[in-house]
């Protein structure tokens, strides 16, 4: 187990099993040293545990665990992809979508735990560029989807 698992580990943070895709594509694609891993949604053992368009249907505090959780999956993928979390260079971007009711406009603040998660795992690694946005939905009705890109060691 590598140095970022046991900061999981020493913060009570299990990772999770690496999610299957949900439809005809793969879990991430890797160009080179980069790792793109596709769009996790908040799911546990196979199942959207948070649901719905925020603040209408989901709470912010909710839709934050969404979105932690979504990176967390996110994770699992890298380690699914590279065998290894300490082979990660960097989070080059994160990509964060809410599910949003028409008059709700505090997206980042969602993303900021993914954001913060990720940080927490790889240190200064993992600051990344970012971008958020509102939805209408997602797939599953999920609140909150993430995706990354990834620098790999060489």
């Amino acid at each position: 187990m590598g140095k970022r698992e046991e900061r999981l580990k020493e913060r009570g943070i299990e990772l999770p099993a690496a999610p299957t895709p949900m439809g005809a594509y793969l879990p991430w694609s890797r160009a080179g040293a980069l790792l793109f891993v596709s769009g996790q949604l908040p799911r546990l053992a196979g199942t959207i545990v948070h649901t719905g368009r925020v603040p209408t249907e989901i709470s912010l505090e909710a839709a934050r665990e969404a979105a932690r959780l979504a990176a967390l999956n996110a994770v699992s993928v890298i380690k699914s992809a590279v065998g290894d979390l300490d082979k990660v260079k960097s989070i080059v971007r994160m990509t964060c979508w809410v599910a949003s009711a028409d008059t709700f406009f505090d997206q980042p603040e969602i993303a900021n735990s993914a954001s913060e998660l990720l940080v927490m795992v790889f240190g200064e690694a993992g600051r990344h560029s970012r971008m958020t946005t509102g939805v209408n939905v997602l797939p599953g009705n999920a609140a909150v989807g993430v995706d990354l890109v990834v620098a790999l060691e060489d």
